[in-house]
């Protein structure tokens, strides 16, 4: 993306402690942005501004709701951040006791049927000249998964490779996808797990670095971020 002044983002997740870092720098850049969450109070009183779009991405209707809400806001779409995500902590033994579902949902269902639903949107922004781009955050364990996080893993790296693979699809409408794989991070999400109790961590990244990072490779032309590419995080 050549610029992010005016242009047309959706952040998806935007009440998480990541989400709100990421729309807080793009709105201090000059983007447009909608905001996705749960929590309608949260969103009202959101420190970017933006156009509210409450919605819990496990409804059926989510990832069509979220995006028409969006692009009726923005007029169109130039960017997707999609920031939401949930994590458990279980054993192989423990898996089928779980809710599985929800986890997938959100980590990598929802985003897939995001990015789907958005594509006519980013095809016109990439027609009317634009770069468009969707960003995704999969983190370090879609490629070293986890012993304890063994679900968590999976519905992580479900995400990375359909990120890898619609990359290579839509390169040549002009559209960018990139995935980025940061290490732990200091969000507080470990704390609030759906199931399980988190190991203990080694200090993970800072969460203002990461959303610095992130919005630079929005603009930078990258295509994916490794865990290296979080390295002084």
């Amino acid at each position: 993306m050549t610029g992010i002044e005016q242009a047309r983002i959706l952040v998806v997740g935007a009440t998480g402690a990541l989400g709100t870092l990421i729309a807080e720098r793009l709105a201090g850049r000059g983007a447009r942005l909608a905001l996705h969450g749960r929590d309608a109070a949260r969103l009202a009183d959101h420190p970017a501004g933006g156009t509210p779009i409450p919605k819990d991405l496990t409804d059926a209707d989510a990832p069509e709701t979220v995006v028409e809400r969006a692009i009726d806001a923005l007029g169109g779409l130039d960017a997707i951040v999609v920031a939401a995500g949930v994590v458990g902590f279980d054993g192989v033994a423990e898996t089928a006791a779980h809710d599985l579902e929800t986890m997938f949902t959100v980590n990598a269902l929802a985003p897939m049927r995001l990015i789907s639903v958005a594509l006519p949107s980013l095809q016109r922004s990439a027609a009317d000249g634009h770069e468009p781009v969707v960003l995704t955050i999969s983190g370090i364990v879609s490629e070293l998964p986890t012993a304890g996080l063994a679900s968590y893993s999976a519905s992580k790296a479900a995400l990375a490779a359909y990120v890898a693979a619609a990359g290579r699809e839509l390169r040549r409408s002009g559209i960018r996808l990139v995935d980025a794989r940061p290490g732990h991070t200091e969000t507080g999400l470990a704390e609030r797990p759906l199931f399980g109790t988190a190991p203990r961590f080694p200090h993970g990244h800072d969460p203002a670095a990461v959303a610095d990072r992130l919005v630079r490779a929005i603009h930078d032309g990258s295509t994916s971020l490794p865990p290296d590419a979080f390295a002084g995080a």
